[in-house]
Parts: structure tokens; sequence; C-alpha cells
């Protein structure tokens, strides 16, 4: 149902009309989102207000939250890649295995690395005894 103009009651106040270019400005620049946020998150949560008010303020919580790895945002998967010295498929891999908290993600990409770290010096070592053993051999 289309908003009224000339109703400008409490209950109209509280409620957010999609449909009307105008509600859709004025809320976008009350909560400092773009529209196209504005009309997902009444689609979440319902045209109240409140309610999408405190669904947004959510929503930039989780996005401020520095310890938490959001592999939905490219600029994140490139930003933690970097950091961690990985690729980004091998980052993605890492969230699956121990969830999204950068401690965690990190604790078990180093813990992959020491692991490689020792096999490839185990490979070295034993390469090495192999040469000495030839070496001994054609002496």
């Amino acid at each position: 149902m289309a908003d009224n103009r000339q109703k400008r009651g409490g209950a109209d106040r509280g409620l957010i009309a999609v449909s009307e270019p105008y509600e859709v400005a004025y809320w976008s620049k009350k909560f400092k989102i773009t529209p196209a946020k504005l009309k997902t998150a009444v689609k979440k949560v319902g045209r109240s207000a409140k309610k999408v008010g405190a669904y947004i303020k959510l929503q930039q919580h989780k996005a401020a939250d520095r310890a938490r790895i959001a592999v939905s945002q490219p600029y994140e998967v490139s930003y933690w890649s970097k950091k961690f010295k990985v690729t980004p498929a091998r980052l993605k891999a890492a969230v699956k295995a121990v969830g999204h908290s950068s401690k965690a993600v990190g604790a078990h990409l180093a813990k992959g690395k020491s692991t490689k770290k020792a096999k490839k010096s185990a490979r070295k070592t034993a390469g090495k005894t192999t040469k000495k053993r030839a070496k001994r051999k054609a002496a």
C-alpha cells in the first residue's frame, strides 16, 4: 500500500516504505548506508525503523570486527592472504577448517607451514645422506 504523505502520525514515522523514493533517500541518509543496503535490511527484518536500525548496527559491528575473516568480501580475502602470505584458496580452506577467527586461521596456517618446513628439511638431509653413501661406495 502506498504511503500517504498527509498522514504523519507516530505509526507512520516508525515504518520504512521502500516503495517511496523519498523515504528510501531519507532513511539511507539517516542510517548512512546505500539505498540497496537499506532495502536488503528491510527485506531481512521488516519495515520497522527500530529493527532496521538495530540490524544495520549489527552488520556494521560485524564488519568492524578486525579479528574475523569474512571470505565473502574480496578485499578481506586479499588482505588476509597477503598478511598470512598464502594463496586465497589456502586461506579459504583454512577458514573452512577452523572458522572465521583470524587467530585460529593464523595458527592453522602456521602449523601447516612448520610441517612443510620439517618435511623439506627431512628431504634435504635424506638427499645429503644418499650422496654421502654414494661417495663412500665410489671411493
